[in-house]
């Protein structure tokens, strides 16, 4: 069992604890991507996901491959995300 998952924030998430609860839901879509490709990489390589305003910040502590930043992107577009493609990655 996994147990060092990323820190999940969100800007203005004391007035709007919706937002945690959405990135709650990417972080699963995501790494229901990954399991589904075989990508047990994935997870070690994430550090943070953060809300800020609308836009996905995803945290890396090693560069992801394009695969797995696209996993983020889906669920961001995705019905339990935001619905955009705004999503900026940080190594």
């Amino acid at each position: 069992m996994f147990l060092d998952h990323p820190i999940i924030t969100a800007t203005n998430s004391q007035t709007e604890p919706d937002r945690i609860e959405r990135l709650d839901r990417v972080y699963g879509y995501a790494m229901a991507l990954a399991d589904v490709d075989g990508d047990s990489g994935f997870v070690e390589k994430l550090t943070q996901l953060h809300d800020h305003k609308g836009t996905l910040i995803v945290f890396w502590h090693d560069a992801p491959s394009e695969e797995q930043m696209h996993y983020c992107a889906r669920a961001w577009a995705s019905k339990v995300g935001d619905g955009t493609t705004t999503v900026v990655h940080e190594f």
